[in-house]
């Protein structure tokens, strides 16, 4: 088996190719300094030449370049792009969207039934993509993920935002009427590969049952040595869970056995 991953250096990509490789497969990264994501018939060229079996889409504009509207050309059009390409040549096509396609005033908890709305920036550019993508493939799976979390603090994960906090304020501060979506990173790159293989469609990969991102920062601060001053606060009231009962990942609890 062959799979192209976009983002591979990311977060989620760097140990999606490590699973995928664990599991056989080729993995081939997207470079874009090779293969502009501005250039059809490059792009195209290159998914045939490699003859994916599925092509993982997970990369944004994290490394910006310098090119006018940057953020749009990575999260709508490449992503928009890469729907029809991998229709038109039979790859399986799996895209990771985000929960922020809800905005802070969004009513969770959310199912597939919720309306996205976000207005404006990297959420909104997500759900102008997800709608996109089923114009351009309606066999593609769009997984909508959470904050990861794992056990090294680095990339754009929980721990990492924790030990920055820490380092730069002495303290972390939590909110009680917070009720995050997340799911540990392993887990998610699991569900991942799995979807490859699931019904088209979209799904919402979250981990989070019941807890409060206060909850969820202590139960870390245990796992990790209690080296953090966690302090509670209100300040931010949101629930961004997302339901989804065809993707049923461990629960937070099974890492975290302090959660309530």
């Amino acid at each position: 088996m062959k799979a192209i991953v976009t983002g591979a250096n990311g977060t989620v990509g760097s140990r999606l190719s490590e699973h995928l490789r664990s599991h056989g497969f080729e993995v081939v990264s997207w470079d874009r300094s090779r293969v502009p994501v501005d250039d059809y018939w490059a792009m195209e060229g290159f998914v045939r030449s490699v003859a994916p079996d599925v092509l993982f889409h997970l990369a944004t504009a994290s490394r910006p370049s310098g090119r006018s509207n940057e953020s749009w050309l990575v999260n709508y059009e490449w992503t928009s792009e890469l729907a029809w390409i991998t229709r038109q040549q039979g790859v399986r096509f799996v895209f990771s969207s985000t929960a922020m396609v809800f905005s802070d005033h969004a009513r969770g908890p959310f199912t597939l039934d919720s309306v996205p709305e976000a207005p404006e920036g990297y959420g909104y550019e997500k759900r102008r993509a997800e709608e996109r993508i089923f114009q351009q493939n309606p066999e593609a799976r769009v997984a909508r993920l959470g904050w990861q979390i794992d056990d090294q603090p680095s990339g754009n994960n929980m721990l990492a935002s924790l030990e920055a906090q820490m380092r730069e304020r002495g303290r972390v501060e939590a909110s009680t009427r917070w009720f995050p979506a997340c799911s540990f990173l392993d887990d998610t790159v699991r569900a991942l590969l799995a979807l490859a293989w699931a019904e088209p469609g979209l799904y919402m990969l979250d981990a989070n049952e019941r807890w409060t991102y206060y909850e969820i920062v202590r139960a870390l601060n245990e796992r990790h040595g209690g080296r953090w001053q966690v302090e509670p606060t209100e300040h931010f009231v949101f629930d961004q869970r997302m339901m989804d009962d065809r993707v049923v990942l461990p629960s937070l609890k099974t890492r975290l056995p302090s959660l309530g």
